[in-house]
């Protein structure tokens, strides 16, 4: 089969096209034929190498981990699908793979695809609808009424978690640069405060709840906009102890993970919050979930650009270079 790899972590020229073996099927997996994939900043981490420590993969490494596709064959202890289902998934860490023609992947990872979305838009959900679930239902319990900050709206987490904090009833307030204002009060943002021009932490205030995709010191300043006992969910670090022992790490590992996050939590408790780190993780389960609202009406994806699979590279590139709408898509087959 066609795939998109690397044998080596670095910069973009490390990633080649060849023909690889199609993957073996375990007993509760199975073979998708995958027709498009989404593309998300974890992919071009993972080619760069930062997360070689807490996912050491093999070489050669397929990249991706979105997808949309057919199922074409199943294992013998598959259950819930059959071939000829139209799916789609976040495949697993250790099992990533998407950038590919064919991705061996467990069944409590797939879901059946939303029937009124295209494979291209289907491929652009799982693992940003996933991480908007798990910040903002799993972790952040979010209810009725309340009022959440999400930082960076026009993301590809940023335009569906403001979608699933609207339908929760939650007031929504986002950063963007002003160019995307209209966009993001279309999908349900109650405040689009410009990046470029204002100071967030300086106009919210009593916030119950923070999304930070940014790190650094958006992460800190949104500690100001949080009341006591406002929760902060941050996606780009740093990794927590409980990151650590939910990966069942070893004690080393969790004590570089307490001193890593260990400002950022102790100011934390300082201003009467609370900080955690989200790694999302698959799961076909709270994917059928995100499908019922989205064959509702309540959530719709947002696809910036549809690349062919000839151009994985430039898709990837895209991505990194920030600028990106929504999703970034790779059309397989």
């Amino acid at each position: 089969m066609k795939a998109y790899f690397i044998k080596r972590y670095g910069k973009a020229e490390v990633l080649t096209s060849g023909e690889l073996p199609e993957p073996a099927l375990r007993e509760d997996d199975v073979l998708v034929q995958i027709h498009a994939a989404g593309v998300n900043p974890v992919d071009y981490k993972i080619r760069n190498g930062e997360f070689k420590l807490l996912l050491p993969y093999t070489m050669p490494l397929i990249l991706g981990s979105d997808l949309a596709g057919v199922i074409v064959r199943v294992g013998a202890r598959v259950r819930r699908f059959k071939v000829g289902d139209e799916v789609y998934a976040r495949s697993h860490d250790d099992r990533i793979g998407t950038f590919a023609e064919f991705i061996a992947i467990k069944e409590d990872a797939l879901a059946l695809k939303p029937a009124k979305l295209t494979m291209e838009e289907a491929s652009s959900i799982p693992l940003v609808a996933l991480t908007a679930w798990q910040a903002l239902v799993e972790k952040g319990q979010l209810k009725q009424g309340q009022k959440v900050l999400i930082h960076a709206g026009s993301g590809g987490v940023g335009t569906i978690a403001i979608q699933l904090a609207r339908h929760i009833g939650a007031t929504v307030a986002t950063t963007a640069s002003a160019a995307n204002a209209d966009m993001l009060k279309g999908l349900g943002a109650d405040i689009v405060i410009d990046y470029k021009k204002d100071d967030f932490s300086t106009k919210l205030k009593d916030y119950d709840l923070v999304l930070d995709t940014q790190g650094g010191n958006t992460l800190k300043k949104s500690l100001s906009v949080l009341k006591p006992g406002g929760k902060l969910i941050g996606i780009a670090g740093p990794p927590d102890p409980d990151f650590a022992r939910q990966r069942g790490m070893n004690g080393f590992f969790r004590l570089v993970m307490g001193l890593l996050s260990y400002g950022i939590r102790k100011a934390a408790r300082r201003n009467g919050a609370s900080y955690s780190f989200l790694f999302m993780k698959a799961s076909g389960r709270q994917l059928g979930e995100i499908s019922s609202l989205i064959e509702a009406g309540h959530i719709r994806p947002v696809v910036d650009r549809v690349f062919p699979f000839e151009q994985t590279r430039q898709a990837l590139d895209y991505v990194e270079t920030g600028r990106a709408k929504g999703k970034v898509v790779i059309k397989v087959r």
